[in-house]
């Protein structure tokens, strides 16, 4: 392949990865600045791209490095003011004082096809939005990036214990969220 070509088909996929950096950062500078990277790092491994994956696949296997060193950068570097809480309360009225739930969610009828749906994604990127940003954070760095407690941990400079409880709260926020505002009652 041509470098011309090879340059094309990088910014073909360049809308594919923003909308991606932006999911995990919501943030549109930090995303743009990512997604610039990972093109910079794909123009810079041009030679090392031996076509045995699809391109997509191996530019979002970059730009997921390029997210978690900016939520590195973010964490080592926070926003003053943000704290996470604030969404206990909420939470507590899902469930009677014996745990049960009080009004059981909605059942959901067929997930796998709903994934697929772009109506989908921008559902869970509104509710991923109404979080908390550690507890996002938290969120999209387990079932995004497959990164283990040790390393959440790390990254958000909590205790495994505080780290359970904002992947309960997140995991809890986005099923009613996305109960309420992509299944439907």
């Amino acid at each position: 392949m041509s470098a011309t070509d090879f340059r094309a088909q990088l910014q073909n996929e360049r809308t594919y990865l923003m909308r991606y950096a932006a999911l995990h950062l919501r943030d549109s500078t930090a995303a743009e600045d990512a997604v610039q990277e990972t093109l910079l790092a794909a123009l810079a491994g041009e030679a090392g791209f031996e076509g045995r994956s699809n391109l997509r696949t191996w530019l979002t296997g970059i730009l997921k490095h390029k997210i978690i060193d900016a939520i590195r950068r973010a964490s080592r570097d926070p926003v003053v003011g943000l704290e996470d809480d604030g969404g206990s309360e909420e939470i507590d009225r899902l469930f009677m004082e014996n745990g049960h739930w009080v009004e059981h969610p909605a059942p959901w009828q067929d997930p796998d096809a709903a994934l697929e749906q772009k109506r989908f994604f921008e559902a869970l990127e509104r509710c991923l939005a109404k979080l908390p940003k550690r507890t996002s954070r938290a969120f999209l760095l387990r079932e995004h990036m497959g990164a283990e407690t040790g390393e959440i941990c790390k990254e958000l400079g909590v205790t495994s214990t505080h780290c359970f409880v904002l992947l309960y709260r997140a995991r809890m926020a986005l099923q009613r969220c996305l109960d309420e505002n992509w299944f439907g009652k």
